[in-house]
């Protein structure tokens, strides 16, 4: 199968990118090179004759038409997304040129394409989404996210991708375009922005600077390893039913101070300092404006309709991120410079 993947670049496409060629799938990688993209994300398969790299920015239509015609996909898969909520309480207007707008574009440029090729039965559009757009959820472990559960987003960046939701369903229901939907729990893993919670403490731990906790780190998350999300993705695309959607969750919910202590009692047997723990140096900050609560995935329809579940633990994922972390120094210390990184955002609200 021949795979369209937006923002294969990234952090989430990028883990697709790899597995999607590891498993004999020919991968075409659309990114626009923002900020958070890295190339080295898929150094490892770049050399590889199944990949080919378009530099293209999603809300640019005529470059789109050009890449389906060129490449003639199979399939599409649309990660490319701003996805930083405390960068979309800055400047909220990227998030909806990009994930509004941009997603807009792939829509009716793939449905041109497959218009134009005939309608052919094998094609499909998956929108991967995130858990975001559901809201906040109470602090009862009864309580999660379904795919029913009523959209109530609550920032720039998950009501940017709620808006994106609702168009991938209407095209569905209105052009009869075939489309799955996936949204997922909070992701970490190897190749991590560093801007986001699990790289920041890693990097700051071992930088020696104080480790940013938002509040009294009581909001949980649903931790889901990267590398299984790609691989629930992926089983997705070639399975999934059209016009359903499916909840990617970790089955690992976590307090943000539990998550970080547990980064904490890694390094310090990995690497350990010369006295204390890392967790010395945790610091409680100002709380984000409107900071959801917590997320919990209710994973049934996934596990029960396709036979997935995560392979992994939260621990032992944590584990495997420090490790990666540790051993790729050259490729986050290159990131540490980039506009942003380092800086508390999300403040102007």
């Amino acid at each position: 199968m021949k795979l369209l993947i937006t923002g294969g670049a990234g952090f989430i496409g990028s883990a697709v990118v790899r597995l999607a060629i590891a498993r004999g799938h020919e991968v075409v990688n659309l990114d626009a090179l923002t900020y958070a993209a890295c190339l080295e994300n898929v150094a490892s398969v770049s050399g590889s004759d199944k990949y080919a790299f378009e530099h293209v920015d999603i809300r640019d239509r005529a470059a789109l038409d050009a890449v389906f015609t060129k490449h003639k996909p199979d399939a599409v898969m649309h990660l490319a997304a701003e996805s930083h909520v405390d960068r979309s309480i800055d400047g909220p207007a990227d998030f909806i040129e990009t994930n509004v707008t941009g997603t807009f574009n792939m829509l009716e440029a793939a449905r041109s394409y497959w218009v134009q090729a005939g309608k052919p039965e094998g094609f499909r559009f998956h929108h991967i989404s995130t858990d975001e757009v559901f809201g906040s959820l109470p602090n009862d472990p009864e309580v999660k996210f379904t795919e029913d559960t009523p959209y109530d987003p609550r920032s720039p960046y998950s009501s940017s991708k709620a808006s994106s939701d609702h168009l991938v369903r209407a095209w569905h229901e209105t052009y009869g375009l075939p489309v799955v939907l996936t949204n997922c729990s909070n992701n970490y893993g190897p190749f991590h922005f560093p801007e986001k919670l699990v790289p920041v403490i890693i990097l700051n731990a071992l930088a020696g600077k104080p480790l940013p906790i938002y509040g009294n780190g009581a909001n949980i998350r649903d931790w889901l390893f990267v590398e299984d999300h790609a691989d629930a993705l992926l089983l997705v695309l070639e399975k999934g039913e059209f016009g359903r959607s499916y909840n990617i969750g970790g089955e690992n919910e976590r307090t943000n101070l539990e998550l970080v202590k547990t980064l904490c009692a890694i390094l310090d047997e990995k690497r350990p300092k010369e006295s204390g723990s890392y967790a010395d140096q945790i610091t409680f900050v100002a709380d984000r404006p409107g900071h959801d609560a917590r997320y919990a995935i209710d994973p049934t329809r996934i596990r029960t309709e396709l036979g997935w579940r995560p392979s992994v633990t939260v621990e032992e994922g944590l584990e495997r991120t420090v490790d990666w972390y540790l051993d790729n120094q050259p490729w986050w210390q290159a990131l540490l410079d980039r506009k942003g990184v380092g800086e508390r955002l999300g403040t102007k609200a």
